[in-house]
């Protein structure tokens, strides 16, 4: 046991350890003693500090509950008593002036004499005036020997096991030791690299300068780490990430570096993968929209650098939705990857052929010098899209609509220039499709005026803008007005009348047409209703439905019902007018369903503009019609013994079998009249019996009715 020191700790900490000490005058020393003692107070570490003598001047509360005196009961103990090894370092730090800290491990005694594993360091500090010193000792208790050997293991564990590549090398890069994992990611035995120098494992993917700056970094920092093309024994190359790390010995020297390999071969592969679903079409493996969107901004950027030209080119395929739905998507994807082939083909490789979504292909041509050479390659497009698509067993033909513009003549932003293209393209489609057109400023200013249009649109219904026309539906037999057709007016405040060829696209587009097509339906029945309450009259209204009412949401039956029954109007007294190309769409089951609740409901069905369009014979076998309604251009040609009168009279004929009535759309004149009474034509409209009228110009004709037998008599 250690004798109890003649005095106690001191109540005043270090400050009163100096007075008690034979320590220099200097004032200077004193104050640079006492602040370094006063650090002590916040180490979590042991502290000691002795003077020259090796008496214990200080102490520090964990080195206290370490060692086991509390309250000072340590203060002037000569420091061997704790640490019966530290004379030892002490004294190499005084043989060796130019080195303060020297590391060391060993025991300690504590004050019940049991021994303590420690580590830590000591320091020693000068005086300025040369007269006085101090030794500080930082120390903490270790897990003693069964907790290094235990630590070891498992270090050597975690090396030997980790799927991770390891190797150590020593100062001057020789390579020490290298684990299982490195031997089986290289491909290269333990003899093969243990004593070789590290740049044996260089990859022939990086070059000198690579290296150079990879070990500038360790030599300033201690580690580095980065991407690097590890190469295997076989001369596989393949992606790894390398990490290099580096301890220190007791003087801060390097001493060991560790250099750490992980494979990332599949976390490549799957950050490619990601980046292609991202950036590429997987139909036809094109650039994509966003794909096409950054090398525009590209080609643009380098254009404006270089005072260079681009040109664009927007492509629509022509009536590619009516092979999608004849021979079915399948199909459709086939054109598509094949339309895909043929543009890649007509381009350069510096150009950009992308896919933008469904029919719609761009391409971008860097560095254009002569517009001619923009009208080359349209043709080539347009020729090579041109030759029949053979699909298995099918062979189809299509054509493509190319809209052309330029950088900077037209525009000298990205989604200015797609804006002009698509203009261009559209009025190609215009033109009769199967052309190219340029972008010209006109088409701008069209384009401006669509979107006024619209704009207007949107607010004409809310300002009753529109009104309805009727047109009179004649029995031939009679001369009765037995249905009118209802037509959409607008009548805008600045434009004034606007065609409805115009306005009923951009309503379908932006889809206005349901509001729009429910208030039509809700006026017309409407005035219907008023019509035969007033006139006592067998009256039918017919009204046009839009394929865009039907699609999406699709229409609301039940109002409509709601609102016949609120009238009192009889869904037989209703007729819904469509056209074949609505019958086209009839693959949507939403379609169809709500045709057929149409039919259940009472409502009846007139087939518009018969004999234009596509399969139209298949669609009465399908459905449930009952007015067929003969083209005004079948009307329009009529004489005694053309071919237009024996299709017409056919169409009657057939008509007629499948229990369905006939109506004669644009009927002019009186022997255009007399032809179809006479081959039983069931009703006309058309202006030879009445334009279209307003509400209260029709309820006249009501009233008087129209004399039809001068038609009948054949007097002009």
């Amino acid at each position: 046991m250690v004798s109890t020191p003649h005095f106690t700790r001191f109540p005043d900490g270090p400050a009163s350890a100096l007075q008690a000490l034979p320590l220099s005058s200097d004032s200077s020393d004193r104050s640079h003693i006492l602040a370094l003692l006063r650090l002590g107070d916040y180490f979590q570490d042991a502290c000691l500090a002795t003077d020259t003598h090796d008496r214990i001047i200080y102490m520090n509360r964990s080195a206290e509950r370490l060692f086991g005196y509390r309250h000072g009961a340590a203060l002037g103990a000569p420091v061997q008593t704790l640490m019966p090894e530290v004379g030892l370092i002490k004294s190499r730090l005084d043989q060796e002036p130019a080195r303060q800290t020297m590391l060391w491990r060993g025991k300690g005694r504590h004050r019940q004499s049991r021994a303590l594993p420690l580590t830590g360091a000591v320091t020693h500090i000068p005086s300025s005036s040369g007269r006085s010193h101090l030794y500080v000792l930082r120390t903490r208790k270790t897990g003693g020997s069964n907790e290094i050997e235990r630590q070891a293991e498992l270090a050597s564990l975690v090396y030997r096991n980790t799927s991770e590549g390891m190797l150590v090398l020593d100062p001057k890069g020789i390579i020490l030791d290298v684990n299982p994992a490195f031997v089986s990611l290289r491909g290269r035995a333990e003899s093969d690299v243990i004593g070789r120098h590290v740049r044996c494992l260089n990859s022939p993917c990086h070059d000198r300068e690579f290296y150079s700056a990879m070990w500038r970094t360790v030599m300033e920092t201690g580690s580095w780490q980065g991407e690097h093309w590890g190469q295997h024994a076989n001369g596989e190359l393949y992606p790894e990430w390398l990490s290099i790390n580096t301890s220190f010995g007791p003087e801060g020297e390097p001493h060991r570096r560790v250099m750490i390999f992980s494979n990332i071969a599949e976390i490549k592969q799957a950050e490619a993968m990601i980046w292609k679903q991202a950036n590429f079409d997987r139909l036809t493996d094109l650039p994509n929209r966003q794909m096409f969107h950054d090398r525009l901004e590209q080609s643009i950027r380098k254009a404006r650098r270089a005072n260079g030209r681009i040109g664009l080119l927007f492509l629509d395929l022509d009536r590619f939705k009516e092979i999608n739905d004849t021979l079915g998507h399948a199909m459709g994807d086939e054109l598509l990857k094949e339309a895909a082939r043929r543009l890649s083909a007509c381009v350069r490789q510096s150009d950009t052929v992308a896919r933008l979504g469904g029919d719609e292909f761009t391409v971008l041509l860097d560095d254009v010098r002569e517009p001619r050479d923009i009208e080359r390659l349209t043709r080539s497009i347009l020729a090579d899209l041109a030759e029949p698509f053979r699909l298995g067993v099918e062979t189809v033909f299509i054509s493509t609509s190319i809209g052309v513009t330029f950088f900077p003549d037209d525009a000298t932003d990205a989604e200015t220039l797609l804006n002009n293209a698509d203009q261009a393209m559209y009025s190609a489609k215009a033109d009769g499709r199967n052309r190219s057109r340029y972008f010209t400023a006109s088409m701008q200013e069209r384009a401006q005026t669509r979107m006024r249009l619209v704009n207007d649109l949107h607010l004409a219904l809310d300002q009753n803008q529109f009104s309805l026309h009727y047109q009179p539906i004649v029995d031939l037999s009679t001369g009765q007005v037995a249905k009118a057709e209802t037509l959409l007016r607008w009548h805008h405040p600045v434009r004034g009348l606007v065609s409805p060829a115009e306005f009923i696209p951009l309503a379908e587009e932006t889809g206005i047409i349901r509001a729009l097509g429910d208030w039509v339906f809700c006026e017309a029945t409407r005035q219907a209703a008023e019509w035969r309450q007033e006139f006592q009259s067998d009256i039918q209204i017919s009204v046009n439905i839009s394929p865009a009412q039907l699609r999406h949401e699709g229409l609301d039956l039940g109002f409509w019902q709601a609102h016949l029954n609120t009238l009192g109007l009889a869904s037989e007294h209703v007729i819904i007018e469509i056209t074949e190309g609505l019958l086209m769409d009839s693959d949507d089951d939403r379609i169809r369903q709500q045709l057929s609740a149409f039919r259940q409901a009472g409502v009846q069905v007139a087939l518009d503009d018969f004999g234009t369009g596509y399969s139209s014979l298949s669609y009465l076998r399908k459905f449930d019609i009952d007015f067929l309604k003969i083209d005004q251009s079948f009307v329009a040609n009529l004489r005694p013994g053309s071919a237009d009168l024996a299709l017409c009279e056919a169409i009657i004929l057939l008509a007629h079998r499948l229990g369905l009535r006939v109506v004669a759309e644009g009927i002019e004149t009186i022997p255009q009249y007399q032809l179809l009474s006479d081959v039983g034509c069931d009703f006309g409209q058309g202006y030879l019996f009445a334009r279209p009228l307003p509400a209260h110009t029709f309820q006249a004709l009501l009233k008087t009715g129209v004399d039809t037998r001068p038609f009948r008599d054949g007097v002009a």
